[in-house]
């Protein structure tokens, strides 16, 4: 049960942030700009690549590994293709989990791993594995770890992480917003470097700029019903969110929330992009998740029995390209089975600044529904 007070009690939520999840999201602008610096102290902006890579290979543990490697192939387009590597092992555990290139790596490819552990045994071992194929290898960790020797032995670039104190006082999430934004800088500047994407340093700096502003609109001070973040996660209590996305970047984003609830709220999600979304839930939308699927909730005892569980839409949206959208039709689909909608649309500007919006309102709203519901 979410308890709604709490929304509106910052002392409340800074006792109930024992993870540093807040103080992630908020400052997630001051990430980018030190990962920014790290990546320039690490020679990036010297780097005289020979071209593309035929392929760019990301390793790394959890979610944040998994987020960096949909952005990044989102905005890096067809042209070279992004590959996560997965890993396998018996245990979620650093020294558990294993990586392995794929047999037709080689020397025109490029591999990157981005871990905010730096421990894992098998990345080392990854590393080391590439060099001797004649792989490109960068890694972003934290300083001082087994990787940064690695990364250094196998004459590929390092990158320390951005951390900060409190990171080292409670295991990190890996969709803590902190997390993603130290991994995933570093390496969106390295891609803009070798021509993959755009990604310069004044755009990094507006990135920076834009989270700063989704901070002060999303803070813990900030009321329920002028805060974003705070009105959707009331709006998910005891809901399934349907997460629609439409647009490019809002794709990536609409994933990543996805991930975030479950992780940091307990809170199952489900996520399609538009207009498939419509063609694939729609029998969702009919059945007994819909909001009118049950007339007998009328007279449900409001304190002992728990509200039936229905679906609320989630609509993520980036403009369209030539102002086609599948919206109007959304809308049309949801309010057909009385399920409510909610909707988030970034400000107007370039595709890496509205992609930064809508991650970090949804960052906060899965951090206010995880502290709110005492996940």
């Amino acid at each position: 049960m979410l308890d709604e007070s709490l929304l509106d009690s910052p002392e409340g939520l800074a006792d109930a942030d024992h993870r540093g999840l807040l103080r992630g999201a908020a400052e997630a602008g001051a990430r980018v700009r030190t990962a920014a610096r790290h990546s320039a102290e690490a020679g990036i902006a010297d780097l005289k690549p020979d071209g593309r890579p035929r392929s760019t290979l990301i390793a790394g543990p959890g979610a944040a590994a998994t987020h960096a490697a949909d952005l990044l192939g989102t905005l890096a387009g067809p042209g070279s293709p992004v590959i996560r590597l997965a890993p396998t092992g018996v245990a979620p555990a650093a020294g558990a989990l294993r990586w392995e290139l794929p047999g037709w790596a080689g020397s025109v490819d490029l591999l990157l791993i981005a871990t905010p552990d730096g421990t894992e045994p098998s990345l080392s071992l990854l590393a080391e594995q590439a060099y001797r194929r004649g792989c490109t290898v960068a890694a972003v960790a934290p300083a001082g770890t087994p990787l940064a020797e690695a990364a250094s032995g196998a004459h590929g670039l390092f990158v320390p992480m951005a951390t900060a104190p409190y990171d080292h006082e409670e295991p990190l999430a890996a969709s803590s917003p902190g997390v993603l934004w130290a991994l995933l800088t570093p390496l969106l500047a390295l891609l803009d470097r070798i021509g993959l994407l755009t990604a310069p340093p004044d755009a990094m700096e507006k990135v920076a700029d834009r989270l700063d502003q989704v901070a002060e609109r999303c803070g813990p001070a900030i009321a329920t019903y002028s805060n974003p973040a705070k009105t959707l996660a009331a709006e998910l209590a005891d809901a399934l969110p349907m997460i629609w996305t439409e647009g490019t970047s809002a794709g990536p984003a609409g994933r990543r929330f996805a991930a975030a609830l479950a992780e940091l709220s307990g809170v199952p999600a489900l996520v399609a992009e538009l207009p498939e979304a419509l063609a694939a839930h729609s029998a969702l939308l009919a059945g007994p998740l819909a909001a009118s699927a049950d007339p007998e909730d009328f007279f449900r005892d409001r304190v002992e029995e728990p509200p039936a569980l229905h679906a609320r839409v989630v609509l993520l949206r980036d403009r369209p390209i030539g102002g086609l959208t599948a919206a109007p039709a959304a809308r049309d689909l949801a309010l057909s089975h009385d399920t409510p909608i909610s909707e988030l649309e970034p400000e107007e500007g370039a595709e890496l600044e509205t992609l930064a919006e809508l991650i970090a309102v949804t960052d906060f709203a899965a951090v206010y529904l995880a502290l709110a519901s005492g996940a």
